[in-house]
């Protein structure tokens, strides 16, 4: 077998840059401030619960109050939130200073402002794969109502869908 068919990290990484997906932030309460971050790993699950899921990263900042959170906050960005996306995806970065806008939201939960869509969901399971742990959510609260198209991910870059 030649080995740029090999199972690698890099393989993975590299198939995956083809695969275009919509960007969203996941928020959530900690101890110390809200935390969240960015995500393409968004999943609807089921509709008979309403289920969701995401994976994020052991190593991950926000992992210490995911991993404890009962509720989280799941935010699908608009092809204008570019910088926002940026941001929650950024290590270090302060991440709910200005010009982001936030509020408290049902359960507690970290809202963003001037989302397409949002959703906040009681965590059911934390499943270990990996590196990651699949966080499994049921939807307890949300509102799609937000104006604009979705922003995309897709080689390496935060895209727009073209018509």
């Amino acid at each position: 077998m030649p080995a740029d068919l090999l199972a690698t990290p890099d393989l993975l990484r590299s198939v995956f840059r083809r695969h275009a997906a919509g960007v969203a932030v996941i928020t959530a309460r900690g101890e110390a401030g809200p935390v969240g971050f960015t995500a393409t790993s968004l999943t609807s699950v089921s509709a008979e619960p309403p289920l969701l899921s995401f994976g994020v990263g052991t190593g991950a900042s926000s992992w210490p109050a995911i991993a404890t959170a009962d509720h989280v906050g799941v935010h699908i960005l608009g092809e204008h939130q570019q910088e926002l996306a940026g941001t929650f995806a950024r290590s270090g970065a302060d991440r709910f200073g200005p010009p982001t806008v936030w509020r408290e939201g049902p359960e507690g939960v970290p809202v963003l402002d001037g989302v397409v869509a949002w959703l906040v969901g009681r965590v059911v399971a934390r499943v270990p794969a990996g590196d990651h742990r699949i966080v499994l959510a049921e939807v307890v609260h949300g509102d799609p109502s937000g104006t604009g198209r979705p922003l995309l991910y897709h080689q390496g870059r935060f895209q727009r869908l073209r018509d």
